[in-house]
């Protein structure tokens, strides 16, 4: 379990978050200047925080009260910046192994196979930085990272400097770490198909403090939460593989109803994640019929919120999960929508993009 309560003033700024995770990924969630980074460096160490206690179970590395303040060396923490940070006079064999002479010899440690194999950087060992993508040297730092023995892995925002297409590449390997290891990682990202992938614990922050705490799925699906903005809005489901079609679809069962998605890679029977996004959700009184959307969910709203703005976020708990759709105020009025109004929710297949698409915890 990590614990982490910090209090520090700034000029200008004011950081006060508490909060508890269970074992996973944690995942700092908010715009630029939020405060994910500061929480970051303070468990770092790299800030010492007015007032604060942070533990990974009973190993303490902060206590302002008890006088407790661990060097960074002292942590036994795994970092992932946002660049490899690898030495480039280094081979890949040579950087992992520098993790491992940091490891204290009387504690359990990730082999080098099992930790090669899980990133599949086999093939890399004998390369130097300069030959490496950036994907490729994120995955290296993933594993000298995880080779140092870490009590906990921190990632401030791994992905940010990576494209899609490298993006695509690395997320499995973050949802790997995140089912097979059993170090906590703090991971800090405003990407919300980050979050929906890979968080078991989302905390998402607004100005400093924290505003919602708890599992994707719900923070997510919450319309009165929306720590990356409006266009960031959307809710977690999750779905069986049923089978790959011909036509280049594959059908998943959720909750009993299907779903249609673009091809993807996984195998019949696995679990996935999909987030929809909420301004790709379009709603309907009546069953509609005669559209190009092949996803149609229907179900009672069960919570509207309209904002300043023009638009208002609908909830619906259907059986597949929680979807949200952003709509107009206009709309919400003319269609006469509450809670507790029946509708459908219509889904474009191709709307849900192949990043919005993971393995489920």
């Amino acid at each position: 379990m990590l614990e982490v309560s910090v209090k520090h003033v700034f000029q200008g700024f004011t950081l006060d978050a508490t909060f508890k995770a269970p074992p996973g990924i944690t995942v700092l969630f908010g715009r630029s200047g939020s405060g994910k980074t500061t929480i970051v460096n303070a468990v770092a160490g790299l800030l010492k925080p007015d007032e604060g206690r942070i533990a990974v179970d009973d190993w303490v590395l902060l206590d302002t009260k008890q006088g407790v303040q661990l060097r960074p060396h002292k942590r036994r923490l795994g970092y992932v910046f946002q660049e490899g940070r690898l030495f480039p006079h280094l081979s890949v064999r040579q950087n992992l192994a520098y993790g491992a002479w940091f490891a204290p010899k009387e504690v359990p440690r990730e082999s080098f196979s099992k930790v090669v194999e899980m990133l599949g950087i086999g093939p890399l060992l004998e390369r130097r930085p300069a030959a490496l993508s950036g994907g490729e040297k994120q995955r290296v730092a993933i594993g000298r990272a995880l080779l140092s023995a870490p009590r906990l892995i921190l990632a401030d925002e791994p992905l940010a400097a990576l494209d899609a297409a490298r993006k695509a590449e690395i997320l499995p390997y973050f949802e790997r770490l995140r089912d097979e290891v059993s170090v906590p990682i703090l991971y800090v990202s405003h990407a919300a198909s980050e979050v929906a992938r890979l968080a078991t614990t989302v905390v998402a922050l607004d100005g400093g403090r924290v505003i919602a705490h708890g599992a994707a799925a719900e923070i997510l699906g919450d319309p009165n939460v929306r720590p990356g903005g409006a266009r960031d809005i959307g809710a977690v489901l999750t779905a069986r593989v049923l089978r790959h079609q011909d036509d280049g679809l594959t059908e998943l069962n959720a909750g009993g109803l299907p779903l249609f998605l673009p091809k993807v890679t996984a195998k019949p029977d696995t679990i996935l994640r999909i987030r929809i996004a909420a301004h790709d959700v379009i709603l309907s009184r009546a069953r509609p019929e005669g559209l190009s959307a092949l996803n149609i969910l229907p179900k009672t709203i069960a919570e509207l919120r309209s904002g300043d703005g023009p638009g208002a976020i609908v909830a619906l708990d259907t059986v597949a999960g929680r979807v949200l759709a952003r709509i107009t105020r206009r709309s919400a009025v003319a269609m006469e929508l509450q809670k507790g109004t029946m509708v459908h929710a219509v889904v474009k297949t191709v709307s849900v993009a192949g990043l919005d698409i993971g393995g489920n915890a």
